[in-house]
C-alpha cells in the first residue's frame, strides 16, 4: 500500500457549537483526498460535540479527535496545529464551511508554486438576516515591513480570514497563536505572516463561506479594554523594530474599535471615553472621517 505524504492538514477547533459542526465536517469530508488530514479539537465542549465528532472518527480513518480542557480558541488551534503532520495548515471555523473544491484549488496552486507559504482565498460573510457578501482578497505589495504593517493595521486596506486562508505549518510553529486571547487571536499571527513569508498568493475562487452569529465571541465586550491592551502587546511582540513607532497608532484604532462597539450597543458614555482617548493616543486615526462622523453625532447628540 502506498503511503500518502500530507500535504493539508485542517483543523478545526470547536467549542459548544455542536448545532453548526455537521456542516463544517461535511463540507470538508465532502472533498476529501489521501493527502489531507482533519484535526477536531474540542475546547471543553458541554453540548453534543463529542457525540457527533465520534461519528465521524469512527466512519474516516483520517479523522483524529482531541478534547481539552477550556482554553479558548487559541490554545485548541495551537493544540491542532502541533499534532498536525501536514506541510500547510488549514484552519475552519467550526461554524463555517468549505466551499466544494476549495481544496482542489489551493492544492493546485501549492503544486504550481511549491515556494508559497501563504495562500489567501476569496469568501462569503453570511449574516444572521441571510445577507451575503463576496470578500475578495487583496495582492499583497512588496514594500517595508513598516509600510505593509501599516496597510494592515492601520489603513485596513490588506484582510484576511479565517477558514480562507492555508497557511504554512512551518509559520504557525514559529508564531503560535498567542493563547491570552480569548478573540481576535488570528490577528497578530497575520499580521506576522505578512512580514515573515516569503510568499503570499490570492485566489478569486471562493474558499469559505463564513457565518456570522450575534453568540460570537467577537460580539463578547467583557474585559474588552484589558483585551486590547492585550491584544496590542501581542502584535507588536513579534514584529521589528522599524514597526514598533506604529504601536501608538494601533493602539488609537483599538480604542476605535471599542468605540464602534460600544456606539452599537447604544452604550453613549463609554463610547465617548473610547473616542476620547483614540483622539489622544492619536489624531491622525481618530480624525478618520468613518470614525469622526459618527462622534460628531455622538456628542451633539442630547
Amino acid at each position: 500500500m502506498t503511503l500518502h505524504p500530507i500535504l493539508i492538514s485542517v483543523v478545526v477547533p470547536t467549542y459548544n457549537y455542536a448545532q453548526y459542526l455537521h456542516r463544517a465536517l461535511d463540507s470538508i469530508l465532502d472533498q476529501w483526498a489521501d493527502d489531507l488530514e482533519l484535526i477536531i479539537v474540542d475546547d471543553g465542549s458541554t453540548d453534543d460535540t463529542a457525540k457527533i465528532v465520534q461519528g465521524y472518527v469512527s466512519r474516516f480513518a483520517s479523522v483524529r479527535y482531541v478534547y481539552q480542557d477550556n482554553a479558548g480558541p487559541a490554545a485548541a488551534r495551537n493544540n491542532g496545529i502541533g499534532m498536525a503532520q501536514g506541510r500547510f495548515i488549514l484552519p475552519v471555523d467550526s461554524d463555517d464551511e468549505l466551499i466544494s473544491g476549495a481544496i482542489a484549488v489551493l492544492r493546485a496552486m501549492v503544486k504550481a508554486t511549491p515556494c508559497t507559504q501563504v495562500i489567501v482565498g476569496a469568501h462569503v460573510s453570511v449574516h444572521p438576516d441571510g445577507r451575503e457578501r463576496i470578500r475578495l482578497p487583496v495582492p499583497v505589495p512588496a514594500l517595508t515591513p513598516k509600510a505593509i504593517t501599516c496597510l494592515y493595521l492601520l489603513d485596513k486596506r490588506i484582510s484576511f480570514a479565517p477558514s480562507s486562508i492555508l497557511i504554512s505549518r512551518e509559520l504557525l510553529i514559529q508564531r503560535p497563536y498567542p493563547e491570552q486571547l480569548r478573540s481576535g487571536e488570528d490577528v497578530p499571527v497575520f499580521a506576522y505572516l505578512l512580514i515573515a513569508a516569503d510568499k503570499i498568493m490570492i485566489t478569486d475562487q471562493v474558499i469559505a463561506r463564513i457565518h456570522k452569529h450575534p453568540d460570537s465571541l467577537r460580539n463578547d465586550r467583557r474585559n474588552e479594554e484589558p483585551l486590547a491592551q492585550a491584544m496590542i502587546k501581542e502584535v507588536f511582540s513579534r514584529l521589528p523594530a522599524e514597526c514598533q513607532s506604529l504601536r501608538r497608532r494601533y493602539e488609537a484604532q483599538r480604542y476605535l474599535s471599542l468605540f464602534r462597539a460600544a456606539l452599537r450597543d447604544d452604550d453613549l458614555p463609554t463610547a465617548r471615553r473610547y473616542y476620547r482617548r483614540a483622539l489622544y493616543l492619536s489624531a491622525m486615526q481618530a480624525l478618520r472621517w468613518v470614525y469622526f462622523r459618527k462622534a460628531i453625532h455622538l456628542f451633539f447628540k442630547d
